[in-house]
């Protein structure tokens, strides 16, 4: 049986802002943004490394660091399909999210880790 694919809800406005925000403090000079599933998004060398999806914002981490947070339960999958997590990716619990020092501090370590990774080359133009 197929899966039905699941309506995408637009980010709330303050998220958006938000993630701007903070973006706006630790972006590094490579960092560039577009959207992804129509959610804001931020790359580095052609790799996702951090952004939104409905009312949640998810990260790529380190697979050590990975691991870590999704045992513990301080983060959970980034799905965009309920029950099908994106591998490499964690969505940043409410507490995080709210707190300057410790969003800025995933969002940092998440660009750090995707400038670290091989650059992807540009797709070229649509079929």
């Amino acid at each position: 049986m197929a899966r039905e694919m699941p309506a995408f809800t637009k980010s709330p406005p303050e998220l958006v802002e938000r993630f701007s925000a903070v973006l706006e403090r630790v972006a590094t000079p490579v960092t560039t943004r577009r959207p992804m599933f129509g959610y804001p998004c931020a790359w580095v060398g052609g790799n996702m490394a951090t952004g939104l999806f409905a009312d949640s914002w998810w990260v790529r981490l380190p697979p050590d660091r990975l691991e870590q947070v999704l045992a513990s339960g301080e983060a959970r999958p980034m799905e965009v399909m309920p029950g099908r997590g994106m591998k490499g990716y964690a969505t940043m619990p409410e507490a995080v999210v709210a707190d300057d020092a410790a969003v800025e501090a995933w969002v940092g370590e998440a660009l750090a880790y995707t400038a670290s990774l091989p650059p992807k080359e540009p797709k070229s133009g649509k079929r």
